[in-house]
């Protein structure tokens, strides 16, 4: 069963929070297109195990790592190829090379760096794409080093290099917004400097707004640290409900007094269709995935 969608509608941050949430093994596709949609331009392919990604390449000849390692003169394609046929079943190549002592792991690590999380983190930069992902798709251990990471983690990363944050504009939290860091000791994943002090900060009780004041810093960077941390997990939003019920009795007192506003009705009936139906289509792929 393969699911489909437009990146448009579902950004690949949250494409990420669902596959990692559903623990779901796979082939993500994306594709883009020229500007008149009639033709691919690029093809990137994403696979995950269990919601964590373990491999990535422009096509799907599973021939990407080990040309990568035999480009680096570290073990010639051949030797690659016969250690492939004598892997035992299930393997990664990659950890394959190292139990014959091959590969290091610094030089695993640094093949997964380039082959996985560099090329992982600039496809954030896409305006446009469809995605499928396929969940009977037999992973690639010939693509694999036996590395892997949280999607969601991969989205950390590739979020803190964006280059344009226009993408994401309608998606960043308000200032208002209140944020907890569910209350946990440590982050499940590293953090930069200032991404740890507004993780500290998000105790579910101040603003967006009041951590970018307390730290002085510009208050779209808190806005781009708060969605990196809600995409990846790492703290979620808390809902503004603690209001006194003396605050709570002299609003409602006035608003009865006050004259009902007015709307053009039309659009706001169109306005709250469109995001019906936008929600509703978020749903559908949510059980989708969740659910198989």
């Amino acid at each position: 069963m393969k699911f489909t969608g437009n990146l448009a509608e579902f950004s690949l941050p949250e494409i990420f929070q669902l596959l990692e949430q559903g623990n779901k093994t796979g082939l993500l596709t994306i594709r883009t297109f020229t500007a008149d949609l009639t033709t691919f331009v690029q093809v990137h392919h994403i696979w995950l195990h269990q919601g964590r990604i373990v491999a990535t390449a422009d096509c799907l000849d599973e021939k990407g790592l080990i040309s990568m390692i035999a480009q680096r003169g570290w073990v010639s394609e051949e030797v690659v190829l016969k250690m492939a046929q004598i892997c035992p079943v299930n393997t990664p190549i990659g950890l394959c090379l190292k139990f014959e002592g091959l590969l290091q792991s610094e030089q695993l690590k640094l093949l997964f760096r380039i082959q996985v999380v560099e090329q992982v983190s600039a496809l954030f930069d896409l305006k446009d794409g469809q995605f499928e992902f396929d969940a009977q798709a037999n992973l690639p251990l010939a693509e694999m080093t036996g590395i892997s990471m949280p999607a969601t983690e991969a989205t950390l990363i590739g979020l803190r290099t964006l280059r344009d944050w226009s993408l994401f504009a309608e998606k960043l939290p308000e200032l208002t917004f209140i944020l907890s860091n569910k209350n946990t000791s440590q982050p499940q994943l590293q953090l930069d400097s200032v991404e740890w002090q507004v993780w500290q900060l998000a105790n579910g009780t101040i603003s967006l707004g009041e951590i970018a004041n307390q730290l002085g810093i510009a208050v779209e960077e808190v806005q781009q640290i708060a969605f990196r941390l809600l995409m990846s997990h790492l703290a979620e939003e808390v809902s503004p409900t603690a209001v006194s019920g003396n605050e709570v009795i002299e609003t409602t007192s006035i608003t009865e007094n006050l004259p009902e506003p007015v709307v053009d009705s039309s659009s706001q009936i169109n306005a709250h269709q469109s995001y019906l139906q936008k929600l509703a289509g978020y749903l559908r792929i949510i059980r989708s995935f969740l659910q198989r």
